[in-house]
């Protein structure tokens, strides 16, 4: 799918999201990577073969009231 030289990574690579944007809708929050790898704004992707990885964001510490 990747025409890119060097080719960009494969949604199989550890580093799959690396690949480059070719569709990006932040309107609704999420982009379309080179190597079919749809990724939401929330850190969770949809790989090519409709494998669901979870969100991986951390949290930050929550405020205390003062």
């Amino acid at each position: 799918m990747c025409s890119h030289r060097p080719p960009c990574p494969t949604a199989d690579s550890p580093d799959h999201h690396s690949a480059v944007i070719v569709s990006a809708h932040p309107e609704q929050g999420w982009s379309l990577l080179c190597n079919g790898t749809l990724v939401f704004d929330d850190t969770g992707e949809l790989l090519p073969d409709g494998r669901v990885v979870d969100p991986h964001r951390t949290l930050g510490p929550l405020a205390v009231a003062a």
